[in-house]
């Protein structure tokens, strides 16, 4: 249960409070959130809508993006709003529903990915029992325990920011309700509740991405085995997997697994996983995809063949 508060809002610096670098924001995380949404969009009609992209990789694929999109609603709409004003305030409870939809779509997007790389490995290393292994029950039970976990952590989070007591300052140096820039705010001792969130948030972050560097490996390694055409695509894909956990997991280990100490760069590193890996994923997963581009190219000769038509 909540201990007594005082503070009822939350006034949130952003980025800058330089009137020209609040228009450089606005007009720069506008048009980032409008490709995340472009792109990701554009995935999942394909893989709705495609017959080729039926196998288990691209059902991942189709929640990775449906994560992304959200994960950046959560935050990218108010980011961008609120650099048109003078002084951006939240309130309480929309703070705390920012930290659980923040910290659920993250989480999701980092269980995805371990599905993702576990898929790759099943392809490469276990080719012959692939379709057992990886069947469509399979998979749908895979996402749901995603999703299921996904909330077990964000509830965690807001166990954790409800049990905080705020009597005193209540502006925010981010663009965003998080944990850390909130137990700077709270009038009692952290260090315990600090502790809790990097066992829970940093462990995340870190065991994740060993398991995912250490499985990548192991694929790349048995690659070796594989035609020259095969190692090509599958080195391909693997590629940009790899390309997509480094630049999520590199600022998430270094925001969520140190002491409660801000540094004035921690803004701007968070903008990569929160604003820059839904924008860059759906051009990875497009530009060095050939079988979505192709699903796409279908789709799209397909509906000016029907436009044509009428």
């Amino acid at each position: 249960m909540r201990l007594d508060n005082n503070v009822t809002d939350f006034v949130l610096l952003g980025l800058t409070q330089d009137p020209v670098g609040k228009k450089i924001v606005f007009v720069t995380f506008l048009m980032f959130y409008l490709g995340t949404l472009l792109g990701n969009f554009l995935i999942i009609t394909a893989i709705k809508m495609s017959q080729a992209l039926g196998s288990p990789m691209y059902v991942f694929l189709f929640h990775l993006s449906v994560s992304d999109t959200c994960f950046s609603t959560c935050i990218a709409p108010r980011m961008i709003a609120d650099a048109l004003l003078k002084k951006a305030t939240i309130s309480f409870n929309e703070c705390i529903v920012q930290v659980f939809s923040f910290h659920f779509f993250g989480c999701l997007e980092i269980f995805l990915l371990i599905l993702m790389a576990a898929d790759r490995y099943v392809a490469i290393c276990k080719p012959l029992r692939y379709t057992t292994i990886m069947s469509h029950r399979v998979c749908g039970v895979l996402v749901a325990v995603a999703w299921v976990g996904s909330c077990v952590h964000s509830l965690a989070q807001i166990l954790l920011a409800l049990s905080l007591p705020f009597c005193g300052p209540n502006v925010i140096d981010h663009y965003v309700c998080d944990l850390q820039p909130l137990l700077k705010l709270a009038c009692t001792d952290t260090y315990v509740t600090n502790l809790l969130l990097v066992s829970n948030s940093g462990a995340i972050c870190t065991v994740s991405f060993v398991m995912l560097m250490f499985s990548y490996v192991i694929i790349l390694h048995s690659l070796r085995n594989y035609s020259a055409e095969g190692r090509k695509k599958a080195l391909s894909t693997c590629t940009s997997h790899i390309m997509v956990v480094i630049l999520f997991f590199g600022p998430c280990i270094f925001i969520y697994t140190r002491p409660a100490t801000t540094f004035s760069m921690d803004k701007t590193i968070a903008v990569f996983y929160t604003l820059g890996t839904p924008w860059i994923n759906p051009l990875i997963y497009t530009l060095r995809n050939a079988e979505v581009k192709n699903a796409m190219r279908k789709l799209w000769s397909k509906k000016l063949f029907s436009d044509d038509k009428r």
